[in-house]
């Protein structure tokens, strides 16, 4: 099913699929996860991912997180798209490619940005590792990452995957935010 937004502004990826709406109990996963180390969620998590994902990680050729840039790997000592990445591509028995993208900007934190300001914080901020060109040539990828908030993110990042070759992207994350109308 396409939603009215993915209609009217169509994604650079091919498809989403989310576990939960980021909101109550799925938010105290993430941010469990995220901001207090408890990287021993991140298998149940990628559980629900699996079951989310429809096959679309049984029909993948390798699986691939969103990646941290260095100095914010540093500060935080993990990626959490990583680590949902790792216990699903174990789980779904697909190549986990940890090493195939990289951010090569130092991008500010997104929280509190608008969509347009996200946009402009992740504009060229992803590229292939050099060698690492046939991970992506003609292959259909998961790109995981723990909350989908705006696109901005995942869709940098899927356009440099789809520059690469890349033949189709689907994205998946732990959860989704819902915006409300007022």
């Amino acid at each position: 099913m396409l939603s009215a937004q993915a209609i009217a502004d169509p994604p650079v990826f091919d498809r989403l699929r989310s576990a939960a709406i980021f909101d109550g109990a799925a938010r105290d996963l993430v941010h469990a996860l995220k901001y207090r180390d408890r990287t021993d969620l991140a298998p149940m998590m990628s559980g629900w991912m699996l079951r989310a994902a429809e096959g679309h990680v049984d029909r993948c050729d390798g699986i691939l997180p969103v990646p941290l840039h260095r100095s914010r790997l540093v500060f935080r000592k993990f990626n959490q798209a990583a680590e949902l990445g790792r216990h699903l591509a174990e789980k779904g028995g697909k190549p986990f490619l940890p090493s195939t993208l990289v951010r090569i900007k130092r991008t500010s934190r997104q929280v509190g940005l608008s969509a347009r300001a996200r946009q402009d914080n992740v504009r060229a901020a992803f590229a292939i590792a050099p060698g690492r060109e046939a991970d992506v040539f003609g292959k259909r990828l998961v790109l995981v990452d723990d909350v989908y908030t705006t696109g901005a993110t995942v869709s940098s990042a899927t356009r440099i995957l789809k520059k690469a070759g890349a033949a189709e992207v689907t994205v998946l994350t732990f959860a989704m935010a819902i915006s409300t109308p007022i």
